[in-house]
């Protein structure tokens, strides 16, 4: 049998996985209608297979490279969860001191795609820190649907102070510059617009495809840089109103629609993946983070 590519699944399939990915339909439900689509030599285990996430050959950074220090820390969230548990990138050479990221992760917890992403944030001249909001409850389980299930049950207000004292606790850091931004992804998206409401002295803010805030969008005074996927009607249906309330307010921000690309298309572990636009997509935020950070 030939190997899959993305061209041969239908679009209905990536769609159907966004409702999987995000708790509308269970597991049972998502293989159930996944079968639909077993046609023209798709197998379902050869389906099943392609669209999951698959964190065995797909990160990018040498968890060994000589120029990279990454470690486990934990800190405090007063307002949280309580002991957070974070992993903490730098690069192993600097001079002075750095700017500093809180790298968020998607509705799954701490898993092995945002791990690599804070790396790469730490080799571009960075300190970052990603916590895992399933802390409380014993960290990211080894998977991505055992850690949606564990996050549904935390409160995402209370997540978000998790992310508000890891701002904090880069601040205080002795190696970082006191100016931090912040980048998300899904639910991660929707931490980083929100802490731009809730921290005033957040330095930039880099939402990937998250939910916008409805209110005190006049608090915000970080610049943000908003990257959407051109397919993802979910979360795109909230933007027109957001912009119209960034633009009432005057606030700063640039966005980018990246066509033809669905949900997820940072993600490297998974068939959304879009090499093209995740690198154009990481270009812009790494530059923007160095005009505003350093």
């Amino acid at each position: 049998m030939k190997e899959l590519k993305k061209e041969d699944i239908p679009q209905e399939v990536f769609d159907l996985y966004d409702d999987y990915a995000h708790n509308k339909i269970q597991r049972r439900e998502f293989i159930e209608k996944l079968s639909l689509y077993t046609i023209g030599g798709l197998t379902l285990p050869s389906l099943l297979s392609f669209m999951m996430p698959n964190y065995t050959d797909t990160m990018l950074v040498d968890l060994q490279d000589p120029n990279l220090i990454s470690d486990f820390v934990t800190y405090n969230s007063e307002k949280g969860g309580g002991e957070i548990k974070a992993l903490l990138s730098k690069p192993a050479k600097f001079e002075g001191k750095l700017g500093g990221i809180v790298v968020v992760h998607e509705n799954r917890g701490l898993n092995p795609y945002i791990e690599d992403t804070a790396r790469m944030g730490a080799l571009e001249g960075f300190i970052t820190i990603a916590p895992d909001a399933l802390s409380p409850l014993g960290g990211y389980p080894g998977n991505d649907d055992e850690g949606r299930t564990m996050q549904r049950t935390r409160d995402r207000n209370e997540m978000l102070e998790d992310f508000i004292a890891a701002f904090e606790y880069l601040k205080n850091h002795p190696d970082c510059n006191g100016r931090i931004g912040v980048v998300g992804f899904c639910f991660g998206g929707w931490i980083s617009n929100m802490m731009a409401v809730k921290v005033p002295d957040l330095a930039a803010s880099v939402p990937f495809y998250g939910g916008q805030p409805k209110e005190n969008v006049d608090k915000i005074n970080a610049p943000l840089m908003l990257q959407f996927a051109g397919l993802d009607k979910r979360v795109n249906a909230g933007w027109p109103a957001f912009e119209e309330l960034l633009k009432a307010e005057g606030k700063q921000y640039q966005a980018f629609v990246y066509p033809d690309v669905n949900h997820g298309f940072h993600n490297t572990t998974t068939a959304r993946y879009h090499k093209q636009s995740a690198e154009l997509a990481w270009k812009r935020t790494i530059e923007f983070f160095t005009e505003n950070l350093t």
